[in-house]
């Protein structure tokens, strides 16, 4: 059998499951994951770009004005390792470090990790046009399955990047989960840099993510198109509307797309039905004060070595050593 066409009937079998799960469960809910396809990946790099989009120009501050202090808390001693991005994208951020450890004369390999094989193979060509003595070594696919081949590939220290308050995308529940099972996939003394999105005003939150040119309504409905193209599913894209809300209290900043009216969709052999009103949903983006993180620090066998503020102090990165 072809190896690749294979795994993308894999790919494609694993994308169906979930979507199907997520659509028959009460409350219905869509793994935001999958917002990044092609379309999705540059509506994403729009929504970067918005003036009202505070996270990237916050972290973007931290990697580009304070590079050097970055980089020493990373590197405690001048050993070689990898440097291991989750959800790479563009590593716009990232770059900014990639320089300076190429500047320096590091030893060091970049892996950057990402679902979207399209990103990947942009960052690569980008990167070895601008840094050709770097290693490089791009691993598609989720997170701890990456992880896991990259310790295959290197017994190397590791130094994960976590960037753009991805965490911030599960329920605190998921997040020390995650952070548990990061912790699993390292050995002692590697670290990890996460960057959160700290608690503010939070109209500042809600305006981030509501625009008024709707670019954020147009990458939560671009999932139901990609449904449609790629699980020849027939959503009426129309009869559905974006809604964002924050909870300043919980943290809580959830996305939903609600059915206009009631109706039926068919994925396959499945029929999925929606009452006039209903919600999926679509997205968390958790905010955090500087007491959750370390809590969560703490609960996930962490210990925190540094943490890096922005300008405005509305984001931070936070250091991680396992014990």
């Amino acid at each position: 059998m072809n190896l690749q066409l294979d795994t993308e009937k894999n790919t494609v079998d694993h994308f169906r499951s979930d979507i199907i799960n997520g659509l028959q469960s009460t409350p219905k809910k869509l793994p935001s994951k999958y917002f990044y396809d092609k379309t999705g990946d540059h509506l994403f790099q729009k929504i970067m770009a918005m003036p009202e989009y505070y996270l990237t120009r916050c972290e973007l501050d931290i990697f580009k004005n304070k590079t050097d202090e970055l980089a020493a808390l990373l590197m405690a001693e001048n050993e070689a390792f990898d440097l291991i991005e989750l959800g790479a994208g563009d590593a716009m951020k990232s770059t900014y470090l990639l320089k300076h450890l190429t500047e320096k004369g590091i030893d060091f390999t970049y892996m950057p990790i990402d679902i979207s094989g399209n990103i990947l193979s942009i960052l690569h060509e980008k990167l070895s046009r601008q840094f050709p003595e770097m290693k490089i070594a791009c691993l598609e696919g989720d997170y701890f399955k990456m992880l896991q081949k990259a310790a295959l590939l290197s017994n190397r220290k590791k130094v994960v990047l976590f960037l753009g308050s991805n965490i911030g995308n599960m329920t605190l529940e998921e997040a020390e989960n995650f952070c548990l099972l990061l912790n699993s996939n390292l050995s002692s003394e590697d670290c990890v840099l996460i960057g959160f999105d700290l608690t503010k005003n939070p109209h500042t939150i809600l305006s981030a993510y509501n625009d008024k040119e709707g670019i954020t309504a147009a990458f939560n409905l671009n999932l139901l198109t990609r449904i449609n193209n790629e699980l020849g599913a027939n959503f009426a894209i129309s009869q559905f509307q974006h809604y964002q809300n924050y909870d300043p209290i919980s943290g809580a900043c959830k996305s939903f797309l609600v059915s206009r009216i009631k109706q039926s969709v068919i994925i396959g052999s499945e029929t999925i039905s929606f009452d006039e009103n209903e919600c999926i949903d679509m997205e968390v983006s958790q905010k955090f004060s500087m007491e959750k993180i370390a809590e969560l620090c703490k609960k996930s066998g962490f210990t925190v070595t540094g943490e890096i503020k922005d300008t405005k102090k509305w984001f931070v990165d936070s250091i991680w050593k396992v014990k």
